[in-house]
């Protein structure tokens, strides 16, 4: 079983307990484990079938039972916290914690990967790098950028994309994107996307200012529409971004573009505030 600071799930922890303790004495069962825990077995039951979340109460019990030195009981409350946050906002500051609690211990790649959604460059970069043969060079790589970054950022992108495999040097020192991506799908990962989300969006109100209409596109249109459109215009727009990706090059490609595609309301849903 892996140890508890890998974990980013303490229900899964609890549950990959109880069944590694199942296989080693059959007679090992919710009663037993719930009256350690000084929890009710039905409830237990419930907590390692992701229905139910452990009460604040009942993680000193639980943490006692689990022999948890005082770092692994703090990480475990904390694993409890952001297994029940609600919003993005909760959730990216108790993961963020538990990064931090997990440093001494473990650097895991979910780590590398939360920290390649914090900034849009990193994406840019591995994109430039399908195109454009890097060797070395940080400060040209920098300034290839629009806005341009640091060096030293590059350098950390670079060693942040070749950490996650999105990136590796080959024979001739030639530094190669890969076609992996870090896919949605964890709790952390959605949150992540989020805070990326939020620098693509202040990308497309820079280049406003920072290119020439030339060599942007960037429309609006306001529309009355019913909200039961939403998921045509949703499909529409998945549609695009796809035919976008799938675009077969006539021409060799030269230059890195960030596609910012959004629908919002701009006003309440008529009926739901009158």
């Amino acid at each position: 079983m892996k140890k508890l600071f890998e974990y980013f799930d303490y229900q899964k922890f609890m549950r990959d307990f109880y069944e590694e303790k199942k296989q080693q004495n059959p007679y090992v069962s919710f009663r037993y484990l719930g009256r350690r825990m000084d929890l009710d077995p039905g409830f237990l039951l419930k907590v390692l079938q992701g229905k139910h979340h452990l009460a604040k109460r009942s993680i000193p019990s639980v943490c006692a039972f689990f022999k948890f030195s005082e770092l692994e009981a703090h990480y475990f409350d904390v694993l409890v916290s952001y297994n029940k946050a609600k919003t993005a906002s909760d959730t990216k500051l108790y993961f963020e914690k538990l990064m931090s609690l997990r440093k001494p211990h473990v650097k895991p790649v979910e780590e590398f990967q939360y920290a390649f959604y914090q900034k849009w460059y990193h994406s840019a970069i591995h994109s430039l790098l399908s195109i454009y043969e890097f060797r070395g060079g940080f400060k040209k790589l920098a300034s290839m950028l629009v806005p341009k970054i640091t060096a030293k950022q590059a350098q950390d992108s670079i060693d942040l994309l070749t950490k996650i495999g999105m990136v590796y040097q080959d024979d001739d020192g030639v530094y190669r994107s890969t076609d992996m991506y870090v896919t949605s799908g964890d709790r952390w990962k959605s949150v992540a996307i989020h805070n990326f989300q939020k620098e693509a969006i202040k990308l497309s109100e820079q280049a406003l200012d920072l290119h020439a209409k030339e060599v942007r596109d960037i429309s609006t249109v306001t529309v009355a529409l019913s909200m039961k459109d939403l998921p045509e215009i949703r499909e529409r727009i998945d549609q695009f971004r796809n035919s976008i990706m799938s675009l077969d090059n006539e021409y060799q490609p030269d230059t890195v573009f960030q596609v910012n595609i959004q629908v919002l309301p701009v006003t309440v849903q008529l009926g739901d505030k009158e």
